[in-house]
């Protein structure tokens, strides 16, 4: 028995979270982890992204702070989970060019682009989100440089190019 001192009608009640809405999001790995399989035969790597953005741009701060889990099946006498596991890290990876991981550590902490879907969970029925793609994060454009100006001898300025 654990004492405490709460008084619940000061604390607004948690209402769970939904799944958000399936599209691409900006988002980072902020903790990964060896787990065990659930059939002992096998374990797994499971990482957690933050969602930084969303919205078409990417600019969006709906949903901003959410958590979504990933699990790869790295270690797993199953050669086809395997290979799809291998092939997320690998698109991971890329993601945020880091191409030979050595700990899971350096994959945290670096924005890429998640698409997310959303299923029905055949455990129980409820809808979950999935994350279905990782990309790197768009580069930021350029923006052209102004014509550097020099002095004319006649008094008006033209660009420095011609």
């Amino acid at each position: 028995m654990v004492q405490i001192d709460f008084n619940a009608h000061e604390v607004d009640p948690s209402s769970g979270f939904d799944p958000i809405p399936a599209g691409k999001y900006l988002a980072m790995i902020t903790q990964s982890e060896q787990k065990p399989a659930k059939n002992g035969t096998g374990e797994y790597i499971e990482l957690v992204f933050q969602i930084l953005a969303s919205g078409p741009d990417l600019t969006s701060e709906d949903y901003k702070g959410r958590l979504l889990w990933e699990r790869l099946n790295i270690f797993n006498a199953n050669t086809t989970a395997v290979e799809i596991a291998r092939r997320d890290l690998s698109a991971i990876c890329h993601a945020v060019e880091v191409y030979t991981p050595v700990d899971t550590a350096e994959l945290h902490n670096l924005p890429l682009v998640i698409t997310v879907s959303c299923k029905k969970r055949d455990d129980n029925g409820e809808m979950s989100n999935e994350i279905t793609k990782y990309e790197a994060r768009p580069k930021p454009q350029a923006e052209e440089p102004e014509e550097e100006l020099k002095p004319s001898p006649w008094g008006n300025n033209e660009p420095a190019n011609q």
